[in-house]
């Protein structure tokens, strides 16, 4: 039944006990080393198992022949011309400024994901694979973003990230007074979160009585957290379209939010990484007015 180009293939060790396709199957692959990525690859029939289609049902004994198919979807990502601003690359990573109003992935046609080829060198080692984000920003903000470019940096980086071994700090405008600087403990989706702020300047508002510069650092990785948190105390971020007090929506200048600094130990060469990107001229427009 096979009518796709094959990107890999894969002769099944022989196990002990058969072992589902999408609990063997991590790994296998050099262009696929997350369970989630393998999981997509067989729900899009991209995967077979001695030359039939797999499912996520499928089980693994021993001496399989596992292909993975090329997706047909893919092939419109080459044709996206979206420029991006590398901050830092070497063979196993590299740190892009996101621009605000895009996707880092999804089905969308306009991702960072689909532009990556195109603004990031492919490495020259052997588990090279197509360069892939590590963590996620969202749609309105900007910063800096880690891209692994190796399967087995992009497996380093991400244990990295469950071991809270890089500290990611934000910059946002905040709406309100607030206090110099807390801790925000409110809980997301019945999940425990962490979020230290601190205000850095202050500028007051008509609008909005208080406009405040922060310094934002979160210590635990839930969707929307920091957009959440502050609005949990009064002080939504400025330009939050989901997030925001009734009568305090600023409409069409996007998210007051940007991903700062990175700082990290690179898992490979051991050195101590620290990246800063200032946000664009319109945070520090406002405090300049004062």
């Amino acid at each position: 039944m096979q009518s796709l180009p094959i990107l890999e293939s894969h002769t099944a060790n022989i196990l002990d006990k058969p072992l589902r396709l999408q609990e063997y199957g991590v790994g296998i692959f050099k262009t696929i080393v997350t369970k989630s990525a393998l999981k997509k690859a067989i729900k899009k029939n991209c995967v077979l198992v001695n030359g039939k289609i797999a499912t996520t049902a499928t089980f693994i004994y021993g001496t399989e022949i596992i292909t993975l198919l090329e997706d047909k979807n893919n092939k419109k990502h080459k044709e996206i011309v979206l420029s991006l601003e590398v901050v830092y690359e070497d063979n196993y990573l590299a740190i892009i400024n996101k621009p605000p109003g895009i996707l880092v992935s999804g089905n969308s046609f306009k991702t960072i994901v689909n532009a990556l080829e195109q603004n990031i060198t492919k490495s020259n080692l052997p588990d090279a694979v197509a360069p892939k984000p590590v963590h996620r920003l969202d749609y309105p903000t900007t910063g800096l973003l880690i891209i692994g470019k190796t399967s087995t940096s992009i497996i380093a980086l991400n244990k990295l990230f469950e071991n809270n071994e890089i500290t990611k700090t934000y910059i946002a405008v905040t709406i309100g007074k607030m206090q110099d600087f807390g801790t925000i403990l409110e809980l997301i989706d019945g999940k425990k979160a962490i979020s230290k702020y601190q205000v850095i300047k202050r500028v007051s508002s008509n609008r909005f009585a208080s406009l405040n510069w922060v310094k934002l650092t979160p210590e635990t990785g839930r969707k929307h957290q920091l957009r959440k948190h502050l609005l949990t105390i009064g002080n939504p971020i400025l330009g939050d379209q989901t997030y925001f007090l009734k009568d305090l929506k600023l409409k069409g200048k996007g998210l007051y939010l940007h991903a700062y600094s990175l700082v990290f130990t690179h898992p490979f060469t051991n050195e101590k990484l620290t990246f800063l990107k200032e946000p664009s001229k319109k945070f520090a427009s406002i405090f300049e007015k004062n």
